[in-house]
């Protein structure tokens, strides 16, 4: 079976392939679209084959079936299919039809021109007609585009190769796992990456959608939501994601996008994700010239939201070209218009317009919106005063593919009490890099919802800014005036510096060291004057102590232990996954309990442990559980597939198998775990040459070394260069010859026989190795399909789990060994008095005059 990884890789690797120099931003397009085209064909005929009682048919066998009734029936059998899905497609236009062509040598381009213009006509005449009407419009898929070739071959020949990349994928399969809108969003991401600035034109990075997503879903009752920049729909389908599955079968979908690609894209993306046509009301429109969507009885509120989500265009210039006044209901709550040369308040107050009174909005701005002034500042005062800024949350910068600024996230509600506090979070230091980009992790983005939610104050990172503290800094929201950058620089103490000592109030500082160990600490701690004091042992034999406390040790054993019991919790759970099981809950589940687990230690980074699980999801779990729900915890097991190499480049490149792996179980675990004794006699090998190459080079270097012995026994047997310079290495021809001049018996005979010895037995060993090595990977191949079930057991448990105990109990050390450091650090800072330094001084200038005496000037 293939995995949502599996394919969101092959169809990415294909798109690079295919697309050459055209640009990603526009091939998107193109790929995007005819993959939507494959989901309506595949649709169609699993529709005609449900309402017309067919049995197992191949595909083609459907096709022929499905053209004869048409034939048959007439219209009446496309009207059918259009009764259940509000859309059809003709047998004569299928996307299986165009693959019949293909193999039959007959395609032409504009067969898809046609039937992509035949499926615009069918709707037309529909009432269906504003679901996916110009969906497949020539300003979208335009394909007589030189880019796809210069000239009628050359495009042929590129979409025929387009076309043929989804011709194995069952499209209607692989949307009821919601693996078709996984592996649609993330070929949407990959083409924001390679697109650089244009991507802000249809896609929000997916750490920056959690974040708000998951706000939006926790925080409101959610029945409909609404999106007036909806790009591509991330946002609205992030939100869908963290909603239990009843709420999802109910939801209502709102979204608004001035970009007619960008528009369709949105339809095609919800689609695939299973949003049902009558849920969703996307509109191809500017947000902000015409208020969108109106609600007739009552014209002066719109239609209302339980929950809002936008990433807008950022700081849009020239925004109010349709002359719009203060009187627009959208402006009416802060008496104000946004400046002509920034437009985003004007996002943020058509949103907050449309926000149900208990709902919540989320919105990404530049950071520039909480602190520019004039009507800017204006209109942030009115906000504040009127209680309808809840949180911002400053996130770090170069998040976005298309700007490196740092922006911010403001939640806004109109149920708060005119008194509560603003929460303001500092998230802008909570990343990791990967490549250019910064890219928040999973702990970073489960920290700044948690401190949301339980509106908590922690030094450094957020603060709960009262009105009083707001008008203080006359409404500048600037987040640094709010919440003070941790001061981890220790000052210098100029006492200890003329003296000695560290001093004592830095040792009070070490906090975690005195709450848990501070007789291990204080027992090396002499005082050598009031406030001072030394160390008596060496900071590596302290540490030792520390991590072998009794209280430490304890704490370590309790946490394995409260580990292993929660991987056992899990264990049954996770093996007998199936298709009825919502694995995103299982996940959330998981990654809670081992906060709830790691959040009885106080000097424990719970977020730390919560990374832990959360990577052990990202490499594995997502994975098999996805295999494990649709074959079984053990016949998956027992499972391989063939192993795909790509070999050869340019035409030549092609994909050939180079024997078979295990579907969730490594080879190379297979061989750790079952064949320890083959993989120890490899070792013991690989060793024994490294031995022999040591060795030899020892003898390389001899030889050079001119009137040495090695140097006139071995010397004319090393490799040379151009320049008749002696190489790193010997020469087995020059070795042989040299070996039949030499006399037997000599010290130079017996030198050379000992260099051609250890060569030939590097050879043999290596030639052992490889055949051993050949033979363990064809013994792992066939073992895989042998496995016992308690084989499978102790695999997949150390594969999930192996080291999870091991780095929990870690945890504890991290803020251990951070202290120590400190106090390193502090005892070499003062570990030199200025007595010692005068000394010093002394001493060198005393060496300095007696070098001065011994000059002669001549």
């Amino acid at each position: 079976m293939i995995t949502s990884e599996e394919i969101k890789r092959r169809l990415w690797n294909g798109a690079n392939e295919l697309r050459g120099s055209m640009d990603a931003s526009r091939y998107k397009d193109y790929m995007l679209g005819l993959m939507f085209y494959k989901f309506l064909s595949d649709k169609t005929l699993e529709t005609f084959k449900v309402t017309s009682g067919l049995g197992q048919l191949s595909e083609n066998e459907l096709v022929d079936e499905y053209a004869k009734a048409k034939t048959e029936y007439g219209d009446g059998v496309e009207k059918m299919i259009q009764g259940v899905l509000r859309y059809y497609v003709s047998p004569e236009y299928l996307y299986q039809t165009w693959l019949k062509d293909i193999n039959s040598g007959d395609f032409e381009v504009q067969k898809v021109t046609d039937s992509l213009n035949n499926f615009e006509r069918t709707i037309a005449v529909s009432g269906d007609a504003s679901d996916f009407k110009g969906l497949f419009s020539s300003s979208t898929l335009d394909l007589t585009d030189t880019a796809l070739g210069s000239n009628l071959n050359e495009r042929s020949k590129n979409i025929k190769a387009l076309i043929l990349l989804f011709a194995d994928l069952n499209m209607v399969a692989l949307q009821k796992g919601d693996v078709l809108g996984d592996a649609y969003e993330y070929l949407i991401g990959q083409f924001a990456m390679e697109s650089g600035k244009k991507a802000g034109e249809f896609y929000t990075p997916h750490q920056v959608s959690e974040v708000m997503a998951q706000i939006v879903a926790k925080s409101s009752d959610i029945k409909s939501i609404y999106d007036p920049t909806v790009g591509s729909g991330s946002l609205l389908l992030t939100v869908k994601k963290h909603l239990n599955k009843d709420v999802q079968k109910d939801l209502a979908y709102y979204g608004q996008e001035k970009n007619t690609a960008t528009y369709n894209l949105t339809r095609m993306n919800l689609l695939l994700h299973g949003v049902r046509p009558e849920k969703m009301t996307i509109k191809n429109g500017d947000t902000l010239s015409k208020d969108w969507p109106e609600d007739p009885a009552n014209p002066n509120e719109g239609v209302q939201f339980d929950a809002v989500t936008m990433n807008p265009p950022y700081s849009a210039k020239n925004w109010n070209k349709a002359g719009l006044k203060v009187s627009d209901p959208r402006f009416d709550l802060v008496g104000a218009l946004p400046p002509d040369s920034k437009g985003d308040f004007a996002f943020l107050l058509h949103g907050l317009y449309h926000l149900g009174t208990n709902g919540t909005m989320a919105i990404v701005l530049p950071h520039g919106v909480l602190f520019r002034g004039s009507s800017e500042g204006d209109i942030r005062k009115k906000l504040l005063d009127k209680s309808r800024i809840d949180a911002i949350i400053g996130l770090p910068n170069n998040l976005f593919t298309n700007t490196g600024i740092p922006v911010v996230i403001i939640i806004l509600k109109k149920n708060r009490k005119i008194d509560a506090p603003v929460l303001i979070i500092d998230a802008s230091n909570g990343f990791i890099k990967v490549g250019k980009q910064n890219v928040l992790q999973e702990k970073d983005i489960a920290k700044i919802v948690d401190v949301y939610m339980k509106k908590a104050e922690i030094p450094g990172y957020s603060h709960l800014a009262t009105r009083e503290e707001i008008k203080g800094n006359e409404y500048n929201m600037n987040i640094p005036r709010y919440v003070e950058a941790m001061d981890t620089e220790i000052s210098q103490d100029v006492d200890a510096h003329l003296l000695g000592g560290i001093p004592q109030k830095n040792i009070d500082d070490l906090k975690v060291l005195q709450v848990l160990v501070p007789d291990v600490l204080n027992s090396c701690l002499q005082t050598i004057r009031p406030g001072y004091v030394t160390l008596t042992k060496p900071i590596s034999e302290l540490t030792s102590e520390i991590l072998n406390d009794a209280s430490i040790i304890t704490m370590s054993d309790e946490i394995r232990t409260k580990t292993k019991n929660y991987i056992k919790q899990y264990w049954d759970v996770l093996r007998n996954v199936d298709k009825s099981t919502d694995i995103v809950n299982l996940m959330e589940e998981m990654l809670d309990s081992i906060k709830k687990i790691l959040s009885d230690y106080k000097y424990i980074d719970v977020y730390d442990g919560y990374q832990i699980i959360a990577e052990i999801w990202k490499d594995a779990l997502s994975h098999d559980t996805e295999l494990i729900a649709s074959s079984g915890f053990y016949q998956i097991g027992r499972t391989r597939e063939p192993n795909m190499i790509t070999k050869g480049s340019g035409s030549n490149k092609r994909e050939e198998q180079d024997g078979w792996v295990g579907s969730i179980i490594p080879s190379v675990l297979i061989a750790k775990e079952l064949y320890s004794v083959e993989l120890e006699a490899i070792e013991n090998k690989r060793n024994a040459i490294q031995e022999i190459e040591s060795e030899l080079a020892d003898l390389v270097e001899a030889a050079k070394v001119e009137d040495s012995e090695e140097n006139n026994a071995l010397y004319d047997a090393l490799k040379k260069n151009e320049h008749d310079e002696p190489g790193d290495a010997f020469d087995n021809k020059l070795l042989k010859e040299e070996l039949k001049k030499a006399e037997k018996d000599s010290e130079e005979y017996k030198l050379l026989k000992k260099v051609e010895t250890l060569i030939n037995k590097k050879s043999s060993l290596t030639k052992d190795i490889k055949s051993e090595e050949n033979e363990l990977r064809n013994a792992v191949q066939e073992r895989i399909l042998v496995l016992t079930d308690e084989e499978i057991d102790k695999l997949m448990y150390k594969k999930w789990f192996g080291y999870t105990a091991d780095k929990m109990v870690s945890l504890v050390q991290i803020p251990l060994k951070a202290e120590l450091n400190t106090l390193t650090m502090l005892q070499e800072r003062y570990a030199s008095t200025l007595p010692d330094i005068d000394m010093e001084i002394d001493s060198l200038m005393s060496e300095f005059e007696a070098l001065k005496k011994e000059l002669v000037v001549k």
